[in-house]
């Protein structure tokens, strides 16, 4: 088998586990992966969870992975819910709003953000624990600073 079969297999495995149930740590999912006879480190694991877009999401105080589409599909509404959960800091920086999170929960909160339509984002970088999101202007990033601070109460 080639390599990018390997690769495939592997990923299309990894998106099963995620969709038949809870699943809350890579090291489950390179176990789970294991008993079907798939090896992968913890690693290789963490790379493909980025590459077939599976975040880590709270549901009913448990963490658990699932895919950005499921959690985008609901995003909008749940904007406030999102913030409480995950945003530890809103900051203004010039024409820049930075926000930080627990390490990797960065991207759930750049999908939800993303999905808002909020009038004053014109995009954002997500990293591990930090986000940036770029306004138009100083005083967008303040009033957008102001409304996310507002949702964290």
């Amino acid at each position: 088998m080639r390599m990018n079969d390997l690769k495939d297999r592997r990923q299309r495995a990894l998106a099963d586990l995620i969709r038949s149930g809870a699943l809350s740590s890579q090291e489950e999912l390179v176990e789970r992966l294991a008993a079907q006879g798939i090896a992968a480190t913890q690693a290789t694991v963490s790379r493909d969870l980025e590459q077939i877009g599976a975040v880590k999401v709270r549901r009913g105080g448990q963490f658990s992975y699932a895919f950005a589409e499921a959690v985008r599909s609901g995003a909008a509404p749940r904007l406030a819910a999102v913030l409480r959960d995950w945003v530890r800091s809103v900051e203004p920086a010039a024409n820049l709003v930075v926000l930080r999170t627990p390490p990797g929960s960065a991207h759930l909160v750049g999908v939800a953000l993303d999905d808002s339509e909020l009038p004053e984002i014109v995009g954002t970088i997500c990293g591990d624990d930090t986000i940036f999101i770029a306004c138009r202007s100083p005083g967008e990033a303040d009033t957008l600073s102001v409304k996310l601070r507002s949702e964290l109460q």
